[in-house]
């Protein structure tokens, strides 16, 4: 097996063990993250130098038998919306451009503290709006599976080099579906935790009562290992939570014996793809053979999620976006007339179409007259959401469900109409709306292009996502496919080893 192959805790272990070294690990992953770029654009900027310098002190560190952490000389990717203290961090708009990060986000530095390598930052949706890394000043990301494809969005970029083998694993942000969705469109795994579970601090904010930093990896075990890393209380997050660690899946007990299984009828609906519609249902089917019992369930306000969610998440964004002026820092427009004229060319200059739509649109429902009705009534159709959720635990442990629509559309093809860009997200909103945990695991094909199986729990239960995302990964070989051009890569590496014998 190619060191790029080796995911976050075979690595690890490898390291451990002596079996490879950190900078031969990073070096193979710089490699192939040159070779993959010229095609699929992930990164938007590689820390070359600062990797291999990060990696061979994570090597003198494993020499000498000091303790290494969990993850000692292990790289890791991260969205250009997190920050990393000293690095450029951009959100994907020219008007951060120039701006350099002062600090490094919580769950940044609890990945550094366990001895991560920072491999770079990841291209994304202009400050994490959209649904396809198309809106990025960057230019788009593309899907390995089929480079005419979109990767899936707002955290494209951390989706697409996680499934090129660039890295082996990644940090995405995830408000309304931007890791699950991007996870199922690359065939990769990726979890939105409970709001709450990771802190937000040092994650530049989108809707700060949606956004969640989470991880994207090839494995359940290494999401779960992530998650217990950057997990837990953050002083300078007053709305991360003091819950317990979920732990990793084998800590959770056995398989899926047992476990009621809900499957929400307004989740399987007409127009849906079916390719994605038949892999999701021969999931749960999967799932009624390992021992699990499915139930029906009724998410009845589901309808509704993603005009709520399209109010409260840019209001928010018109009230944390109003600070890019161009006068502290980031872009400014040139040779303004007076004052009100660099606010308005910055702000037109700086921000892209999407953006500017969203914040026009936010600003619209919190102005005098409107407040009452579009903003008050989306946070009560978000309670009666909760709601919901509540209710369909009652009944069962987890809910599985499809993560999209349908698998990965063309570029271009859905960016002259927003609506059907937003219904992209049609299945993944309500969850963030609840504030629950849900993950997106590989579960089939539609087309020769992945389909995600979406497993939403229980607040701070990601311990039951994370037991029966592992017996369903166990007993299935979805997550060991690979793009056609990196399986290509593969078999020619296997064919030259075969000659060198």
């Amino acid at each position: 097996m190619e060191l790029t192959d080796l995911t976050v805790t075979e690595a690890a272990a490898a390291l451990r063990r002596g079996e490879c070294s950190s900078r031969e690990l990073v070096s193979a992953c710089l490699a192939r993250a040159r070779e993959a770029e010229k095609t699929v654009r992930a990164f938007v900027e590689l820390f070359e130098d600062e990797a291999l310098a990060e990696a061979d002190a994570a090597d003198r560190r494993l020499r000498s038998g000091a303790a290494a952490g969990r993850l000692d000389g292990v790289p890791i990717g991260i969205k250009d919306n997190i920050c990393a203290a000293g690095r450029p961090l951009s959100c994907a708009s020219r008007i951060l451009s120039g701006f350099t990060a002062p600090y490094s986000a919580t769950a940044v530095e609890r990945l550094r503290a366990e001895g991560a390598v920072l491999m770079g930052r990841l291209n994304m949706d202009e400050f994490a709006m959209g649904s396809s890394t198309e809106n990025s000043c960057y230019g788009p990301t593309r899907n390995p599976w089929d480079t005419a494809r979109v990767p899936g969005g707002s955290s494209g970029g951390s989706a697409a080099a996680v499934a090129a083998r660039e890295v082996p694993a990644a940090l995405g942000s995830d408000t309304g579906g931007s890791i699950r969705q991007p996870a199922a469109f690359c065939g990769v795994a990726g979890l939105k935790p409970t709001y709450g579970r990771v802190s937000r601090y040092g994650l530049v904010a989108f809707a700060s009562s949606l956004d969640q930093i989470g991880p994207l990896a090839r494995s359940v075990g290494d999401i779960a290992l992530l998650l217990d890393i950057m997990g837990g209380r953050d002083p300078l997050d007053s709305t991360s939570a003091a819950e317990p660690a979920a732990g990793p899946p084998a800590a959770s007990g056995g398989g899926v014996k047992g476990m009621r299984l809900g499957v929400p009828r307004e989740y399987f609906i007409g127009g849906m793809d079916a390719g994605v519609r038949g892999a999701v249902e021969a999931a749960i089917g999967r799932m009624r053979e390992l021992g699990a019992e499915p139930v029906e369930v009724s998410l009845p306000h589901t309808e509704y999620a993603v005009a709520a969610f399209y109010i409260i998440a840019t209001a928010e964004a018109s009230s944390n976006l109003a600070r890019y002026d161009g006068v502290q820092y980031g872009y400014r427009a040139p040779s303004p007339g007076d004052l009100l004229n660099m606010y308005e060319r910055t702000k037109s200059d700086g921000f892209g179409d999407e953006v500017k739509r969203r914040v026009m649109l936010g600003t619209y429902v919190l102005s005098s007259g409107y407040y009452d009705a579009y903003y008050l009534k989306a946070q009560k159709v978000r309670t009666l959401l909760s709601g919901d959720f509540k209710r369909a635990f009652e009944a069962c442990d987890l809910i599985a469900a499809p993560v999209t629509p349908s698998a990965a559309f063309g570029i271009g093809e859905k960016t002259s109409d927003p609506i059907q860009m937003y219904l992209s997200d049609i299945f993944t909103i309500p969850a963030s709306l609840a504030g629950v945990p849900a993950i997106s695991i590989p579960c089939g094909f539609s087309g020769g292009l992945p389909v995600g199986l979406q497993l939403i729990g229980k607040q701070f239960d990601e311990a039951a996502i994370f037991r029966a995302a592992r017996a369903y990964e166990t007993a299935t070989e979805w997550h060991k496919a690979r793009p056609p051009s990196d399986r290509a890569r593969g078999e020619k590496a296997a064919v030259d080893s075969k000659r060198g014998a």
